[in-house]
């Protein structure tokens, strides 16, 4: 369904929130107005009342290919705590990146984060500038989910003495929960949720607070998966994709002990971005995912049991949508890194 046909039905409009962002990625609306918007390159913007200000104290960040500073998210008592997170592309030794998480507080009315703390790290970190997926969410139960892509290391996302092509989870502090799958195993990392990843730049939690992740396959094959603790996703032995040569990926579609996706693409949309709607401004839309595609420029909206692509929501200001999240007053935000801003859906 095109913009203007959907617009009519659903009755909504787009404004812009932030303009003449360098490479945006993410964004977190701030429940005072106005949002924190990271940019690769290693700024964070504060835009609010039509003015952007560089805030200060964001950590040192290997901005290299697809590396950067890349998510944020508001910690869910951040009206009181203040605290945030940020995940980013961290620079190691021998001229690697990993992906990391910091936590942070930014309080109201400063232009500089302050208490920041680096509370994981990938290890061991890889050379070049692909796969960091790096989407943080925090769950219910206050611990955190940290998506890792497989940095180009492809039987890495199955070694899980490696962080690569994993969900990881800590707690706020980044101690590892009790509850981890793999805490007490000798040859696994603790923080390791899932593995078997590809690339997953999108994730967010449903209604019942379960996570969902949307990932890059290679040419063809994008899923989106239902994440369950200590699952195997099967990158790079089951894939619905192939090689970008051509060539077939492992051994086919299906093993026993590796999870199916719920939902995936081909050819290849290059999702980025996963909200699962729970606000009240678009009643018939809750419980309804969207998903950001960098490849077609648009939103696609997911809906059903089985899940099912319902809607394309396409505008001159969905180009290569990085980042979607919900608003304090149910309106949806996306980035646009093709138009260099942020955008807020509303009606």
């Amino acid at each position: 369904m095109m913009a203007c046909a959907a617009a009519a039905q659903e009755n909504w409009q787009i404004q812009p929130v932030g303009t003449g962002l360098d490479t945006p990625w993410a964004v977190a609306p701030l429940p005072e107005g106005g949002a924190l918007i990271t940019e690769r390159d290693g700024d964070l913007i504060l835009h609010k009342d039509g003015q952007s200000v560089a805030i200060g104290g964001v950590p040192r960040v290997a901005a290299q290919g697809q590396g950067g500073l890349l998510d944020i998210t508001l910690a869910r008592d951040f009206a009181s705590s203040r605290r945030l997170y940020l995940t980013y592309a961290k620079p190691q030794s021998g001229g690697g990146s990993g992906t990391a998480l910091a936590r942070a507080e930014f309080p109201q009315g400063d232009t500089r984060l302050r208490n920041v703390q680096e509370i994981f790290a990938m290890k061991p970190g890889r050379s070049g500038g692909r796969h960091f997926g790096s989407r943080v969410v925090e769950a219910p139960d206050g611990t955190l989910y940290v998506t890792i892509g497989d940095r180009g290391d492809r039987p890495a996302a199955q070694d899980l003495s490696r962080h690569n092509g994993s969900v990881i989870r800590v707690a706020t502090d980044g101690s590892i929960p009790r509850d981890n799958p793999f805490v007490n195993s000798d040859f696994a990392l603790p923080e390791i949720w899932s593995y078997g990843h590809r690339n997953p730049q999108g994730a967010g939690l449903d209604l019942q607070g379960n996570l969902w992740v949307a990932e890059h396959g290679a040419r063809g094959g994008d899923e989106v998966n239902a994440v369950r603790k200590g699952a195997n996703f099967g990158w790079p032995v089951i894939s619905y994709g192939r090689h970008y040569s051509g060539a077939k990926i492992g051994e086919g579609t299906r093993k026993e002990g590796m999870e199916q996706p719920v939902f995936y693409w081909d050819p290849s949309i290059a999702p980025s971005g996963l909200l699962v709607y729970s606000g009240r401004m678009f009643p018939q839309w809750r419980g309804d995912m969207f998903v950001g595609s960098l490849k077609f420029d648009y939103i696609i909206r997911l809906s059903g049991n089985p899940l099912r692509e319902v809607e394309q929501i396409k505008t001159a200001e969905t180009s290569r949508v990085r980042d979607i999240v919900e608003a304090p007053d149910g309106s949806i935000w996306f980035v646009s890194e093709g138009q260099g801003a942020v955008y807020r859906m509303f009606r």
